[in-house]
């Protein structure tokens, strides 16, 4: 019995990860030009036009996450994080979205920085798998982001 993980080698990167850095380079220089007067308009702009691109079953959850985010954290600055619809509190990121398609994941998930107040004894989650937004759902996003702006 061989163990392939002693044999395998490093090879850098996935085109993934490394498309994944150049958008952030990219947001990061978009920034910089930015007029801090319309940051938050033009970060809320840059996060819609990727939302009107995802496929139409993360558009709808990234939709209606964006509508909850702005309703429950309306201190948020909406903006771009890795290609990723993320929201900021005092310029550093505090919850992101990320869709299925682009991870090729079976879900999409909607993260938490440690910029958020979550903190719950030795054990919590930082990330939410997402297939709908129910009533009960949407509610309980919308506790999680009061209590991670507070």
């Amino acid at each position: 019995m061989t163990n392939t993980a002693t044999t395998r080698t490093f090879d850098g990167f996935t085109d993934d990860e490394r498309a994944a850095m150049k958008e952030h380079a990219e947001e990061l220089k978009t920034a910089a030009r930015r007029s801090p007067r319309t940051a938050k308009a033009d970060g809320e702009q840059d996060v819609l036009a990727k939302i009107a691109g995802m496929e139409p079953a993360d558009r709808a959850l990234a939709e209606r996450l964006h509508a909850l985010v702005k309703a429950a954290a309306p201190s948020l600055t909406p903006r771009l994080w890795y290609g990723m619809p993320a929201y900021a509190k005092d310029g550093k990121v505090l919850c992101f979205f990320q869709s299925a398609q682009k991870f090729k994941s079976r879900y999409a998930t909607l993260g938490f920085s440690d910029v958020a107040a979550l903190d719950d004894g030795a054990l919590w989650p930082t990330t939410y798998a997402l297939t709908t937004l129910t009533p009960a759902v949407e509610s309980h996003l919308t506790a999680l982001l009061t209590r991670a702006t507070a």
